[in-house]
């Protein structure tokens, strides 16, 4: 099945996205410390892993429209690695995060509410992976994500 969808963005016009997956959570906290804790290293460092198994051995954020991120992450035991990188094509504070994966793929991140936060990350797949693996793996990182904002004070 192939599912397409159609994002609008303010004053952008659309961003196409092909074979869409989707993980989302809800955050019982500021908009103002969601969106730190997404986007600050030193928060991503504790959140940015599905499970214990994954650690981030090196986090770059560049957060501004044409910077750039990376993330390398690898299971502890050393069986698995890879870097998640890419460009950033879109940011509006503390409502959306649009950017491209250096394989081309394309992400959306909004953050809508306050108190609580609904997170909602959509985003083209890796094509030879199980879907169902992708959208676990992506959901279980936005678990971990929830866990670690509702526990701070």
């Amino acid at each position: 099945m192939r599912i397409l969808a159609v994002i609008f963005i303010k004053n952008k016009g659309a961003m196409d996205f092909k074979n869409t997956l989707t993980a989302s959570i809800q955050i019982y906290k500021p908009i103002s410390l969601v969106w730190k804790i997404w986007n600050e290293p030193e928060h991503i460092a504790k959140w940015n892993a599905p499970s214990d198994e994954w650690i981030n051995k090196k986090i770059e954020n560049n957060l501004i429209e044409g910077g750039g991120f990376l993330y390398v992450m690898a299971k502890k035991d050393g069986t698995e690695n890879f870097d998640f990188s890419g460009t950033y094509t879109e940011i509006i504070e503390h409502e959306r995060i649009a950017y491209t994966l250096d394989d081309e793929r394309k992400s959306l991140i909004t953050f809508t509410g306050n108190n609580p936060v609904t997170l909602t990350e959509i985003f083209e797949p890796v094509a030879n992976l199980d879907l169902t693996m992708q959208q676990e793996f992506c959901q279980s990182g936005l678990n971990q994500l929830k866990a670690y904002a509702e526990q701070l004070s």
